[in-house]
Order: C-alpha cells, then sequence, then structure tokens
C-alpha cells in the first residue's frame, strides 16, 4: 500500500531564483540604472501621496571613477526597518505594487523585481535611508550577492534614500558621468521628478511639447522644436518633418506623442521604423516598431501612454488589446499627420513624396484615404520613365499598359514604336496601384503579355489556311504559335509575344517551385494554372497591316526566300534578350542578317 497524500512546501533554489533573475530577466545590465531610478521616482511619489508636509522631489545620481561606485539618492519616502524587510529584502514584493493597486497614479513599478538588477553590475550594494514615518531614525541595508543582507542603525540622514553600487570590474564604465547621463537621458529624459547627474541641468529639464498646457504659438518654432525631440530618438537618419500623435475622445486608450519622416530614400519594402514608447515617464523599449503600420518603413516615433502593460522585466509591452488600440491611434494619426502635412507644408511634402514615393505606392493600396491623397501625386515605372498615372493615362489614350516581364522584350520595343508608355508591373507596388487606380478613377487596365491584354493590342484576322501554314512555317516552326493580326505601328511587321499566363504556368507546375513557395500558396496557385491549357510559351504576330508582310505572301517562292532572308532575323533580335526559349539566337539572327545584306550587295539574291 502507499502511503497517505500529504501536502508539502515548494522548496525554492534562493541561489539559482536570484541567478535567473538577476542575470537573466534583463537584456541589457544597463536597465539597472533605469531600475533604481524608477524606485526613486517611486519613492518621491508616495511621500507626496502619504506625506501632508512639503518637500522638494529630488534624484541625484552620481559616480565616483576612483571608488568604482555609482550611487542614486532621492527625497522620497525612505524606509523603516520593517518595510526594508518587507520589501527591499523579499524578491517579488513593492510597496508601489499596494499604492497602484489603490488607485494612485503616477508611479513606475509594480513586480518589485527592479532591485536585482542592481546585482548583476555590483559586487556590493549599500542602502542608506530614513522614513518620514520616523525621521529621527536612519537605517544601513548592505548585501554582496543579495541572498543574504546585514541591516543596522546608521547615522542621521534626511529623509529619503541613497543606493550606492560597489561595480564589479566589468562595469566599472558605469562610474564615470558621461556614460551614466547619456543612459539617463535615454531611459528617464521624461520623468517628471527632476533627476540630475553632475554639473548643468536636470538631465529632463524640459518636458516634451505634447505635455505642455499651451503648444508654442509660432508654427515654425513649433516645428523646430519637435525636430529637435525627435532628434534624440532617431539616429540612423535626419528627421525631414514631425507629425503629432493625439488620441481623440472617442479612442479607447490616451496616447500621446510625436512621429516624424525620415529624410532618406527608401524602396518598397525598406523597414525603418523606429518606435521608442514610454510608459508613465519611462522608456519601455526603444525598438517596438510593430506600433507603426507595416507600410511606415520610412517612419519613426516617440510614444507615451499610461495605458500600455509592461512585461516584468519592464523592457518590452504585452500585446493585449489596449497595445492594439494604440496601434489603431498611431496609425490614425499617421494619416491625418500626412494629409495635413500635404496641405500646411507643400514643400516639405514635395520631398516626402520623392524620398519615399514607392514606399508610399504600398501604403495607399492600404488605406483609402491615403490612396486618395496619394493616387495623383505619386509616380509609377514606365518604359519612358517613372511618370504619374493620369500622364501614362493621357499618352496611351486612356489605357494603363503593364506588363510583368522581368526585363525589355517586345513591350520595350512595341510601346517605344508606338510612343507609348508602359508600366513596369514587376516593379514595388505598380501593378496593384494601376489596378486600383483603373478600378476608383479612370482608366483601362491592360496587362500585355496576357491573352486578355493582347486582344487589346492585336486584332487578329482571318487568311486562307494555305497562308497561315506558310507564316508558321516561315516564323514560328515548332517552338511558337504565329498569329495573323493587324497592329500600330503599321512599319512594324512582326512582334514576338512571350505568354505570361503559359510562363506562369510552366513554373508553377515545375518541381523547383516546391522548394520556393510555401506548400499552401503552391497549392492555391496551381489551383489557378490548372484552368490554362497547355500552349507554346511564344507567340509571334504577324502584322498584315504592313505592307511587307501581303508582299511576301504574293511573292513567288524564291523571291519570297530572298525576302526571308533578311525578316527571319528580327524574330531574333526580336525576342527577350535572355528568354529560355528564344526563337533564334541574337548571334545567329545577327550573322543571317548581315549574310543576307552581303547577298544583295553583291547580286546574289
Amino acid at each position: 500500500m502507499t502511503a497517505d497524500p500529504s501536502l508539502k512546501q515548494t522548496k525554492v533554489d534562493l541561489a539559482g531564483l536570484m541567478k535567473v533573475l538577476g542575470e537573466h530577466l534583463y537584456s541589457s545590465p544597463n536597465v539597472a540604472i533605469r531600475e533604481l531610478v524608477q524606485n526613486a521616482h517611486d519613492s518621491c511619489v508616495r511621500r507626496e501621496v502619504e506625506s501632508s508636509l512639503p518637500f522638494e522631489p529630488r534624484i541625484e545620481v552620481s559616480t565616483d571613477a576612483n571608488a568604482h561606485t555609482l550611487s542614486f539618492e532621492d527625497t522620497g519616502a525612505g524606509l523603516t526597518d520593517e518595510e526594508i524587510e518587507r520589501y527591499l529584502a523579499t524578491i517579488g514584493s513593492g510597496y508601489t505594487r499596494t499604492l497602484r493597486d489603490s488607485g494612485h497614479e503616477g508611479l513606475i513599478g509594480y513586480f518589485g523585481l527592479g532591485f536585482l538588477s542592481a546585482f548583476v553590475i555590483s559586487e556590493r550594494i549599500e542602502v542608506w535611508t530614513c522614513s518620514y514615518q520616523d525621521p529621527e531614525r536612519a537605517w544601513s541595508f548592505s548585501s554582496r550577492s543579495g541572498q543574504s543582507y546585514v541591516i543596522q542603525p546608521a547615522p542621521a540622514r534626511p529623509v529619503g534614500t541613497r543606493v550606492t553600487l560597489h561595480l564589479a570590474s566589468r562595469f566599472e564604465e558605469l562610474s564615470r558621468a558621461r556614460p551614466v547621463r547619456a543612459l539617463l537621458e535615454r531611459y528617464c529624459g521624461l520623468l517628471q521628478v527632476p533627476i540630475h547627474c553632475g554639473e548643468g541641468p536636470a538631465v529632463n529639464a524640459t518636458p516634451p511639447p505634447w505635455r505642455r498646457d499651451e503648444p508654442e504659438p509660432n508654427p515654425v518654432r513649433r516645428r523646430r522644436e519637435a525636430l529637435e525631440v525627435v532628434r534624440r530618438f532617431e539616429p540612423g537618419f535626419e528627421p525631414l518633418c514631425t507629425l503629432p500623435v493625439r488620441s481623440t475622445p472617442d479612442d479607447a486608450v490616451d496616447v500621446r506623442g510625436l512621429l516624424w519622416i525620415q529624410d532618406g530614400a527608401t524602396y518598397g519594402t525598406s523597414d525603418n521604423r523606429n518606435v521608442s514608447v514610454f510608459v508613465r515617464g519611462m522608456l519601455i523599449n526603444d525598438d517596438e516598431r510593430d506600433l507603426l503600420p507595416a507600410w511606415a518603413g520610412f517612419c519613426g516615433a516617440v510614444i507615451e501612454s499610461d495605458a500600455l502593460q509592461p512585461t516584468a522585466s519592464r523592457e518590452s509591452l504585452q500585446k493585449d488589446p489596449t497595445y492594439q488600440a494604440v496601434q489603431a491611434c498611431v496609425r490614425e494619426s499617421l494619416i491625418e499627420g500626412l494629409r495635413g502635412l500635404a496641405s500646411e507644408q507643400p514643400a516639405a511634402w514635395r520631398t516626402v513624396l520623392r524620398r519615399h514615393n514607392e514606399a508610399l505606392l504600398g501604403a495607399a493600396l492600404c488605406d483609402a484615404r491615403l490612396f486618395d491623397l496619394l493616387c495623383d501625386e505619386l509616380t509609377v515605372p514606365t518604359s519612358q520613365g517613372d511618370l504619374a498615372v493620369a500622364t501614362v493615362l493621357q499618352r496611351s489614350g486612356g489605357r494603363l499598359h503593364v506588363s510583368q516581364a522581368d526585363r525589355g522584350g517586345f513591350e520595350e520595343l512595341l510601346f517605344r514604336a508606338l510612343k507609348v508608355p508602359v508600366v513596369q508591373g514587376v516593379r514595388y507596388g505598380a501593378l496593384p496601384f494601376c489596378r486600383t487606380y483603373a478600378e476608383r478613377r479612370h482608366g483601362r487596365l491592360v496587362m500585355v503579355g496576357t491573352q486578355g491584354g493582347d486582344r487589346e493590342l492585336f486584332r487578329r484576322q482571318t487568311l486562307p489556311q494555305d497562308q497561315t501554314e506558310r507564316l508558321q512555317a516561315w516564323f514560328g516552326g515548332d517552338s511558337a504559335e504565329v498569329v495573323p493580326a493587324s497592329f500600330a505601328p503599321e512599319h512594324l511587321p512582326l512582334v514576338v509575344v512571350p505568354d505570361r499566363e503559359a510562363e506562369l504556368k510552366q513554373r508553377i507546375e515545375s518541381d523547383e517551385a516546391d522548394k520556393r513557395i510555401a506548400s499552401a500558396v503552391l497549392g492555391l496557385a496551381r489551383q489557378f494554372t490548372g484552368t490554362l491549357v497547355e500552349r507554346p510559351l511564344l507567340r509571334v504576330y504577324v502584322n498584315l497591316g504592313c505592307e511587307v508582310i501581303p508582299a511576301l505572301l504574293d511573292a513567288t517562292p524564291e523571291r519570297a526566300e530572298a525576302a526571308l532572308a533578311l525578316l527571319r532575323p528580327l524574330l531574333g533580335l526580336l525576342s527577350e534578350p535572355e528568354g529560355d526559349r528564344p526563337l533564334m539566337p541574337i548571334d545567329e539572327a545577327l550573322a543571317g542578317y548581315c549574310r543576307a545584306v552581303t547577298q544583295i550587295a553583291r547580286g546574289e539574291a
């Protein structure tokens, strides 16, 4: 028989727990500076909440390179000996949580873990503290590892707390004022309790513009001030202009801050999003890029929202409904900011369009308001250079010719002859942008190289069977379909057209596609290509409107063969230069052409 079950207490390996929490909870030892300032800040807020006596909130951070120490002193509430035991020396217990749970605002901490970060960078920690509740008594706390500590009475000191870190040798850099001040400016620049480090003003002496009751009335000065603020948060690019982040009464959360457009050219797939997030004045993460839309790869932001919930390490945010609400607010602020920029700062707007045209093509497809704002401003790549869609339509008689060729082919030749621009649909955003433009505005989309698009360009004609067979033998052979047609310009006798749909079918159904495309996507693609019938990859449209072709059909076999000696090389010259199945290699075409001209010159043909 087995023994009766009994209730037992879980045991804790304190040494292992301290190592995990102290050394692995935080991504960087520099976080210790943020956590200790946070504790000092919350101590000042606690004193404001609980004590009726006036005092001046202040945090002083000092360094001593000779002693290898880093100290944090505040004028906050201080601790009694009992509170040292209950909060400072107890993992996961913090008085701040009690205050926050009772409804007090302005506090930062919650989990009671921040003090552990100090043991990551220190060989020894000393704390001197005096509580406002018993200002005649002071206490000292010292510990080497966090696993054991000593508490004893200390000489009298002002109400507040001083924490001194005796730094480990590999962190002695933090005993110098300059790097510490830089970290304070990064993490704590938006805290409201003044923080001093060395000579000069407090590191957070200037509040951010979105916190001011009355904004700067001069718009030029206001923009200059905003640019100065965001430069602190944008290391990679010069900010071009700023846009406000403001929540409305209809928003579920309160969000404040600034967006900016980076003054650096981008591609459509560039992702330079840079987002710093502050919660209750403390930097939580300086790479929270997901708060910006995926299409905004040319933007940065500094966001402040007390509604966001940090994780236990306070280095990232919980992706909860509040996070999603902040995402929505930032997105709306960006869209409204771009609309305001277009109307209020036309010079800056023109620069934004030049720098980020391709990325904005994708952005316009993600929101109808952006499309309405951008559709007549952006350009698409064409055979005649980058042109606005309205210009393409004007030059093409109301049509948008779009090619999905990876390189120049018949489209380049044909449309150069027609003096009509063809949009390079393989470039980022060009094809869907043109399709959306045709659907929402006007214009007829013609997909060049598809059967539907070819019907728009080439009017098929019927010939007697024997003439059709001769054209097939002359220009198509077994590798291409010859199609009698009429098309412009009339001086172009024939055009070699790759069948883009047949090429797609071949690529999708090849074994190599399994290696490049996810199985689910590949299955859907093969469902589509399964509806396409097998047909040659190339079509040769022979232009019956060109006088050469009727003359060739009427010529005697001898004269026709002599003329074909000059005409056939065009198949090689008009085929795509690196096509998988060219009708005639370019060197063979040039050799045949030279041979035919030589024969004519010598009277041999």
